[in-house]
């Protein structure tokens, strides 16, 4: 059992695709709002049912290819409305400290960094496909 022993949890989240337009635009016509609905209730579960395996002091990290607010911050909010033992920290760092960036992508995600400590990366702003990030850490 796996149960509160993971240091990192990475939830890659089904989400609409939004992220994808630029590059797929016919498929803005195509997302229905009860697809958006069903999405994030099973981004809600998703995010729930992967916190269990988070240890104290461990990280969850949530991932879309997604630009729309209801399916990244919103979700975020809505489980540490209900997770008191989960806080959102600083996503840009935490990937900047894994060591995993150059010095252009470091710059990149602090300059899209949110005043929550998400990221959101879209292609009016970023040049890349829309996704977002954030980083939540458990206490203890």
């Amino acid at each position: 059992d796996l149960t509160g022993q993971m240091d990192c949890v990475f939830v890659d989240a089904p989400c609409t695709g939004t992220g994808t337009w630029r590059r797929r635009p016919d498929a803005k016509w195509r997302l229905k709002e009860r697809q958006l609905e069903k999405r994030m209730g099973e981004q809600d579960e998703i995010l729930a049912a992967a916190s269990q395996y988070v240890k104290p002091g461990g990280r969850l990290v949530y991932a879309t290819c997604s630009f729309l607010i209801e399916e990244d911050e919103d979700r975020v909010a809505n489980f540490l409305s209900s997770h008191a033992d989960f806080s959102e920290e600083d996503a840009a760092e935490a990937a900047i400290a894994s060591g995993l960036l150059t010095e252009d992508g470091a710059a990149m995600i602090r300059k899209f960094r949110a005043p929550t400590g998400s990221v959101r990366l879209t292609p009016r702003r970023a040049g890349t496909d829309g996704f977002f990030f954030a980083v939540l850490r458990k206490a203890g």
